[in-house]
């Protein structure tokens, strides 16, 4: 099935079950049902049956999954069954948490460029990176091919942050600003933003 057939819905519920293949595979666990699965994320198991059932046949009536073979299929549609470089954006104290971040890597992901407009930040070196002036940005992220690019700058900069970013060959973006910013249609990007989480909860409130 194409991409374009599958819902946004969907493909955000697959990462949950990779997620959930992976701490099976650490516990040992060989196999899992579909109601297994629905109870340990929520969902029904008709939900997750009609979710899979998008992309192929993966699981045996009465047996269930195979959970090693169900991880390396979800990583195979994912397109995380290699590892995507990635570049940050902003190096205040949101994007040096992000960076210090290792759980980056075991998901398919790896920040290989850091850039700042603070020169007191830029040439300092984390890790085995050195944070450079986001003068040099376009350039070199072209030079490595970047397609996947996260943005812990302020919500002032965000907007002409991700159009020189994506004016540097990025196709996707993962946005920390609390601010709707305008791509074009073969951009992706995404939003985390804790604020808009916070007061969806609150809506259930007294």
């Amino acid at each position: 099935m194409s991409q374009s057939c599958i819902s946004d819905l969907v493909v955000s519920r697959l990462p949950l079950y990779l997620r959930a293949m992976d701490l099976m595979i650490d516990k040992g666990k060989k196999s899992i049902s579909s109601h297994e699965l629905g109870k340990q994320l929520g969902f029904s198991s008709s939900q997750i049956r009609k979710d899979l059932s998008q992309f192929g046949e993966f699981g045996k009536q009465g047996t269930g999954y195979d959970v090693g073979y169900l991880s390396e299929q979800l990583r195979r549609i994912l397109n995380v069954n290699h590892i995507w470089d990635v570049a940050l954006v902003g190096f205040g104290n949101l994007g040096q948490a992000v960076a210090s971040y290792s759980g980056f890597i075991h998901r398919g992901f790896r920040i290989v460029a850091l850039y700042e407009n603070d020169p007191e930040k830029v040439g300092s070196k984390i890790g085995d990176l050195v944070i450079q002036d986001i003068s040099e940005m376009v350039e070199d992220i072209r030079h490595r091919k970047i397609k996947i690019a996260m943005l812990a700058v302020p919500t002032s900069e965000a907007q002409n942050t991700a159009k020189t970013l994506i004016q540097a060959g990025v196709r996707a973006i993962l946005s920390y600003a609390p601010i709707t910013i305008a791509v074009p249609n073969y951009v992706r990007i995404e939003y985390i933003d804790p604020v808009s989480r916070l007061q969806q909860m609150t809506y259930y409130l007294e």
